[in-house]
């Protein structure tokens, strides 16, 4: 069995920066799958096309060159973010999707990958799978607190609804809503800095290689 680290869970929870951790910590490559969302509703954006517009989501899905995308700055923008949760809905832009985020858990020596699906619908057999969350106001005041450093005159209030909003979509969407796979192992960072979350996922982590052999 090829070690795959499933980790999901809602905006702001921590989940990509413990994910990028565990990647390097074990060797691995890794995919924030959220960045292929962000870049789908950007794309959009750019060409004054409408967030509503399924068809035109799932065509930039399919035109999507998920290389270099972490790079991009534009896609860590809270826009990105909310374009990313709104275009995820369609059922087109997660099918074109698919192929590209299995084939990447699949590489051999394993993978690691973040999103909100990985453990239930990109890779179900994965050996270790965490989820990952926080309450809606903390995870609130992380992204509020990331955004100001940037220079962004958005409100806590404001994110804090943005959040609520996100969750709301993420786990109500019919194509593969966000939801805790029944074999992941539940973490919430509410009351854990980025050092006791990391520390953490790494035990779980080892926990399951121990389970599986790996």
């Amino acid at each position: 069995m090829t070690l795959i680290i499933a980790v999901d869970g809602p905006a702001a929870s921590g989940k990509g920066t413990i994910a990028a951790r565990l990647a390097l910590t074990y060797g691995l490559p890794h995919l924030d799958t959220g960045l292929l969302y962000r870049a789908v509703g950007a794309r959009l954006l750019a060409q004054g096309l409408s967030l509503d517009d399924e068809a035109a989501a799932t065509e930039a899905a399919r035109g999507l060159d998920a290389s270099g995308l972490s790079d991009d700055p534009g896609l860590t923008t809270g826009e990105a973010g909310e374009a990313a949760s709104r275009v995820a809905s369609f059922t087109g832009v997660r099918s074109a999707l698919l192929d590209l985020q299995q084939a990447f858990a699949a590489q051999v020596g394993g993978a690691v990958l973040d999103g909100r699906d990985i453990g239930t619908v990109i890779a179900p057999d994965a050996p270790a799978k965490l989820f990952v969350t926080a309450t809606p106001e903390v995870r609130a005041a992380r992204r509020w607190k990331q955004l100001a450093a940037r220079g962004s005159d958005i409100s806590f209030e404001d994110m804090l609804a943005d959040i609520q909003r996100r969750d709301e979509r993420d786990a109500g969407r019919g194509a593969a809503p966000m939801v805790q796979a029944d074999d992941a192992v539940l973490l919430d960072t509410t009351d854990m800095g980025i050092e006791a979350a990391f520390d953490a996922a790494r035990r779980i982590v080892e926990a399951a290689r121990a389970k599986h052999g790996l």
